[in-house]
């Protein structure tokens, strides 16, 4: 039998749940039954939306496998964690003097491959990580206890989509490079002196279709041998360390 994941605390109830998201608490994730409604509801949803907050539209089941406790059809995990936002993010790092280095993730949804990123992404001196509202893994304690710490000390942004990121990024000057095994560009190839974010996508399937076409560059990681892929976590360290490699040489 599978050992299961500790969670996050719980916010059980449409009201608790209401008065949290109007309070500014810090949620995870929310959990809604399928045909809950009423002006509590909506109003959850309105501020889910506008916050962020990834949110789960499940079966009666779900909700009763979580909690004993009369849910009300909502259920919220409360994050141990802080979120920034995007543009607040980039805006400290530039006002800090220093260089954009940042990492997008894209479908990624291992909890122990976010926290092995993370801890490879504060090692290396990437500022943040970005992690997109939906298909992303909710960071349990799992996940912080395999960054080793790193989750907390490093800038996390949450934002609605990887679409919207790399808009920001590029509002801001910021290269996107997308990671692919068929990229032309070996990494060691690519500047990464310049302002950048990092994409990685999914193991079993990569990045999206969408930023292979808006990535301003696809960088790939070569191998000596015909071999699938690398896990991502490592990937990811592997491209930040050539970044910190240039940039230290850069002094």
């Amino acid at each position: 039998m599978m050992k299961s994941v500790r969670s996050l605390p719980l916010l059980i109830g449409r009201k608790p749940v209401l008065e949290a998201l109007q309070e500014g608490v810090t949620i995870e994730k929310i959990f809604l039954l399928r045909s809950a409604s009423g002006p509590e509801v909506n109003a959850i949803k309105h501020l889910v939306k506008e916050r962020n907050i990834p949110i789960s539209m499940v079966p009666v089941e779900k909700l009763q496998g979580m909690t004993k406790t009369e849910h009300q059809g909502v259920i919220a995990w409360t994050s141990l964690l802080q979120y920034v936002g995007l543009q607040d993010a980039i805006s400290h790092v530039v006002e800090k003097g220093e260089v954009p280095l940042f990492v997008l993730l894209d479908g990624i949804t291992d909890v122990r491959n976010v926290g092995a990123i993370a801890r490879s992404a504060l090692c290396c001196g990437a500022q943040g990580i970005v992690l997109p509202s939906s298909h992303a893994a909710s960071l349990t304690e799992e996940a912080i206890k395999t960054s080793a710490g790193a989750l907390r000390k490093i800038m996390l942004c949450r934002i609605p989509s990887v679409q919207q990121a790399i808009d920001i990024f590029r509002l801001n000057g910021i290269k996107v490079c997308g990671t692919n095994m068929k990229a032309s560009v070996p990494v060691y190839k690519t500047d990464l002196i310049l302002p950048c974010a990092i994409v990685m996508g999914a193991e079993d399937t990569g990045i999206s279709k969408d930023v292979l076409k808006r990535a301003d560059e696809l960088i790939h990681i070569p191998m000596m041998t015909e071999f699938d892929s690398l896990n991502v976590s490592v990937a990811t360290g592997m491209i930040l360390y050539e970044a910190m490699r240039q940039r230290l040489n850069n002094k």
